[in-house]
């Protein structure tokens, strides 16, 4: 009976030291847990604090600049007035310059009275040197155009059968034309043939003044 009755009893404690197993196994689980999370917790108060210290700098940066900013203005302002000073004295220093000057615009008046007589004198002496050297240079008529010539017959019928300067010629031709209105209406450099001036043209209708002069020259000898 003795027996039995400890076989029970280590069953038992087996049962109970099995019951107490997955217990201690949880609490140990949960301690665990709770150390991981008082590491986060602390791991975000580092990282929190990290971030203070960064605006704490990044505000101290800000500030100094600011402070950089005012002096560099400051600065330029003192300079300004500098500059502002020095105009004034330079302004007030010419306004005394310009008070001793009008002794000496009388002088320049003068001076200036001269030099335009000087120059009128010499234009009046260059203009009558040109009217001269107009006269002088007068142009004598080419002896090659004023020599008389000879149109043929077909000219003669136009311009007549005397010998007359090619210059006369050329005036004859154009009386004729402008009398018989022979000058194209629309594009007055060329000539519209009559009878008697297609003959001379060599059988051209309409014939252009350069063309006119040299088809004219073949019938003078």
């Amino acid at each position: 009976m003795a027996v039995k009755k400890k076989a029970k009893e280590r069953v038992t404690k087996k049962k109970a030291a099995a019951k107490k197993r997955p217990a201690a196994r949880k609490v140990a689980k949960k301690k665990v847990a709770k150390k991981k999370v008082a590491k986060k917790k602390v791991a975000k108060k580092k990282v929190a604090k990290k971030k203070v210290a960064k605006k704490k700098v990044a505000k101290r940066k800000v500030a100094k600049k600011k402070v950089a900013k005012k002096k560099v203005a400051k600065k330029k302002v003192a300079k300004r007035k500098v500059a502002k000073k020095k105009v004034a004295k330079k302004k007030v220093a010419k306004r005394k310059v310009a008070k001793k000057k009008p002794a000496r615009k009388k002088t320049a008046r003068k001076a200036a009275t001269r030099k335009t007589t000087r120059r009128k004198m010499t234009t009046t002496k260059k203009t009558a040197t040109k009217k001269t050297a107009k006269k002088k240079t007068a142009r004598k008529p080419n002896a090659a155009f004023m020599r008389p010539v000879q149109p043929d017959a077909l000219l003669a019928e136009i311009v007549g059968g005397k010998p007359i300067p090619r210059t006369e010629i050329t005036k004859k031709l154009w009386l004729y034309i402008k009398k018989n209105n022979l000058q194209d209406s629309v594009n007055r450099r060329n000539i519209n043939a009559d009878a008697a001036l297609k003959k001379v043209f060599g059988g051209k209708k309409t014939v252009n003044m350069f063309e006119m002069t040299k088809l004219v020259s073949k019938h003078i000898n």
